[in-house]
């Protein structure tokens, strides 16, 4: 049985029930940071004396680290882990756990409503609805059964995608230099470059973690490599594109939509909102991991994993198993 706080420091879920009754049950306690979302001095201070910190989207970097010492064990509520400096925590024996897998569905339903919602021109639908009716908003209209799916990182949830996507659409490719060949074979896609994805693509979907490498992968000359009739989704991390170069793209007709759950800054800035208004941008505010299911899933696992990892243990979803506690 373990003894001492288990602080959440970014909150917003309707319940903590879940976490509370886990942790108790161990002898630890949870408390929620009452203060401003972006106060993280004062969630710093918050988890002074805490053995586990439980995050969203605080920035967690080596100076942060430095103002928590007896913390342990960090969870990432989530399957991005960008804004955690896993180095710096592992130089100070403090383990990292995301929560893989809890969206595969949620997500890749997302995927698909605004993949179907841009093919659909449903942003401009409502203007025309009484202005022109019975006029579709534009002329070139495709089906999905005519078109290429192309899938950026074949992980948990763009191999869900590729699963449910078969059926409807006439070709799917994807790319992804960290999977094994076996994988595309057994999900039925064709193993491409990201080149081939882009040149031969109808739909792009972003699916990938946020690394260095991935970070503006779709930024001027990608867009360009794409077809002009090209549709653009992302459900994966904002920063993956180059928000400038695709409203220019946009507006120039070199990219027929773009179906948007994430963004460079979250909440978007005031200064993008040219690109979240435009007539063939489907925007959605970064809810596509978002069930019912998903995220009792989600805060469930996140305080397993945090209870094991407190008790010693390395559970699948630990992001740096070689740290070790320091004595």
């Amino acid at each position: 049985m373990g003894a001492g706080r288990v602080v959440v420091i970014d909150g917003g879920y309707e319940s903590y029930a879940a976490e509370a009754e886990l942790l108790r049950g161990a002898g630890y306690a949870l408390d929620l940071f009452p203060g401003d979302r972006h106060d993280l001095e004062g969630k710093l201070a918050f988890a002074q004396d805490a053995v586990g910190m439980l995050v969203r989207w605080s920035e967690l970097d080596d100076s942060a680290l430095s103002k928590v010492l007896s913390v342990r064990c960090i969870v990432r509520y989530g399957i991005g882990y960008d804004n955690i400096d896993i180095a710096a925590a592992s130089k100070r024996g403090i383990k990292v756990c995301n929560v893989q897998g809890y969206a595969n569905h949620a997500v890749s339903d997302h995927a698909l409503a605004l993949i179907l919602a841009c093919t659909r021109s449903l942003p401009m639908a409502l203007d025309t609805l009484r202005a022109n009716y019975a006029a579709p908003p534009r002329q070139y209209m495709p089906e999905l059964r005519d078109m290429t799916l192309g899938i950026v990182g074949l992980g948990r949830i763009g191999g869900t995608l590729c699963v449910k996507a078969r059926p409807l659409f006439k070709n799917v490719l994807a790319c992804d230099p960290y999977i094994a060949d076996e994988r595309f074979i057994a999900l039925g896609a064709v193993q491409s470059t990201l080149d081939t994805v882009l040149s031969e693509s109808d739909v792009v979907s972003i699916h990938c973690s946020l690394t260095d490498e991935t970070r503006r992968m779709f930024d001027k000359d990608a867009l360009e490599r794409m077809r002009t009739t090209a549709i653009l989704v992302n459900t994966a991390r904002g920063p993956v594109i180059d928000e400038e170069a695709l409203l220019t793209a946009l507006d120039g007709g070199k990219l027929y939509a773009a179906g948007l759950d994430v963004f460079w800054d979250e909440p978007p800035l005031a200064n993008r909102e040219p690109l979240i208004a435009h007539p063939h941008v489907v925007a959605t505010g970064h809810y596509a991991w978002y069930s019912n299911a998903a995220r009792q899933e989600l805060q469930r696992r996140a305080a397993e994993n945090m209870l094991a990892m407190l008790d010693g243990e390395t559970p699948e979803d630990c992001l740096n198993p070689e740290a070790c506690p320091q004595g």
